[in-house]
């Protein structure tokens, strides 16, 4: 066997071997397509209201701000239940509960389609961001599981290419359903956008269920030496972390100033995604399938910022400036797509260099807290600081487009997100470079 003609070094103690290369290709390649669809169909249940508003607000009477509402409540429901969610995560398995999370949020955003007022719309946004609680956290906490911190960085960009793979799948798909079934059977094309794409998370989910594995000791596809190799470098890589109670994780400081840098961000990140189809109809394009082709283009130039940020993070080991680049290109994007807002392609490329910034920035936070924290105190933490941050969820889209409301232009709105981006950005170079780099 490899593993004897070849000994297999420590962590840290030189290069990798080939077989160690090879074993955490092999992982990679059985667990990141899966978790990757998982959040592509996540993902696209949270923010397809985005679309879905071209025409339900003017088919249900609802006004910026309602929407603004109705589309930020959901992180209330998912604010509440994000950290008890991620403790059960740990304690019973990431196989049956993201199932159970995938399956029961799949079936709220399709019944949304029968949403007829307000109120209705607001209290089917807090079931589904309820159902969704501790999805996203879990599978930050799942890869802790399996791959060590100088491979992580990577493996989370990796998975979080799904934001913008949903938008560049989602917005010509969502655009295409709206138009092409508006008015069959009577339904309306919002109606239809939120009944077929809330079907194919019960699907994934049930095949969640069935193919995911909890731990590195429960996957039955590794050699005992593969097995041995990985649970050894996770180990090793525990050692220097933090495992404290939940108690001391809600009053840790540097667990609250991960919160308020992830806060910053996600006002950026939601601010975007559930107003770019608006603001790009602000242009001019009034077909619901072209608004759904354009908003697929900063998605997709989106795709290849992450993954060379992602791959030159691991590769030199630096974490702050790899997240505070990428957000200050993605406050200078918003500021320009104001600026040139007259212009559509000047505006594109504003907006494509902001999405680009804001999503190239998200994955490669998340090697500061899983840096320092593990065990429960890492399942706590993580959940705790993606709560919060999420809150921004709900105030980034009502503030949008309560400016919205107030001034008649998006502009203050994404003047607004720029300077959030800048904030989160300060704040994670202010992070020790002793406590993330490695």
């Amino acid at each position: 066997m490899a593993s004897t003609a070849n000994p297999m070094p420590r962590p840290g103690a030189g290069a990798p071997s080939a077989f160690e290369e090879a074993t955490y290709r092999k992982v990679a390649w059985r667990l990141s397509p899966l978790l990757l669809i998982c959040y592509v169909v996540a993902y696209l249940d949270r923010v397809n209201v985005g679309f879905a508003k071209l025409q339900m607000a003017a088919d249900l009477q609802l006004s910026d701000a309602v929407y603004g509402f109705g589309a930020g409540i959901f992180f209330f429901g998912y604010f509440i239940f994000e950290i008890p969610s991620n403790v059960i995560l740990h304690r019973v398995g990431a196989r049956v509960w993201i199932a159970r999370i995938m399956i029961s949020w799949g079936i709220i955003s399709a019944l949304t389609m029968f949403v007829t007022t307000p109120t209705m719309f607001y209290v089917m946004r807090f079931l589904l961001g309820a159902a969704e609680a501790g999805f996203f956290p879990g599978i930050i906490l799942y890869l802790t599981y399996w791959f060590p911190a100088r491979r992580r960085g990577r493996m989370t960009t990796l998975f979080m290419t799904a934001i913008a793979l949903s938008g560049l799948i989602g917005g010509p798909i969502s655009g295409w359903i709206m138009k092409a079934f508006d008015g069959v059977h009577g339904w309306h094309g919002w109606q239809w956008l939120l009944l077929l794409e809330g079907i194919p998370s019960v699907i994934v989910g049930l095949v969640v269920l069935a193919k995911l594995d909890d731990r590195i000791a429960k996957a039955k596809w590794l050699t005992t030496e593969e097995r041995e190799l990985l649970e050894r470098n996770i180990a090793a890589d525990n050692v220097s972390k933090e495992d404290p109670s939940i108690g001391k994780i809600l009053s840790s400081p540097k667990v609250w100033l991960m919160s308020l840098i992830y806060f910053s961000f996600v006002m950026g990140l939601y601010g975007v995604s559930f107003w770019l189809p608006t603001i790009i109809k602000s242009m001019g394009v009034s077909d619901p399938l072209q608004v759904g082709l354009l908003s697929a283009i900063p998605y997709g130039v989106a795709v290849i910022g992450m993954l060379y940020a992602a791959r030159s993070a691991d590769r030199t080991g630096e974490r702050r400036w790899h997240i505070a680049i990428p957000a200050f290109i993605g406050a200078i994007g918003l500021v320009l797509s104001v600026v040139w807002s007259s212009n559509t392609m000047l505006a594109m490329i504003g907006l494509t260099l902001a999405t680009m910034g804001i999503l190239t920035t998200l994955p490669l936070f998340w090697s500061l807290p899983t840096a320092f924290l593990a065990g429960t105190g890492a399942a706590a933490g993580i959940a705790m600081i993606n709560s919060l941050g999420n809150l921004a969820g709900f105030l980034s889209p009502y503030l949008v487009g309560w400016l919205k409301q107030v001034t008649s232009s998006t502009a203050s709105g994404m003047y607004m997100l720029a300077g959030f981006l800048v904030l989160g950005a300060l704040l994670a170079l202010s992070v020790p470079a002793r406590m993330v780099n490695r």
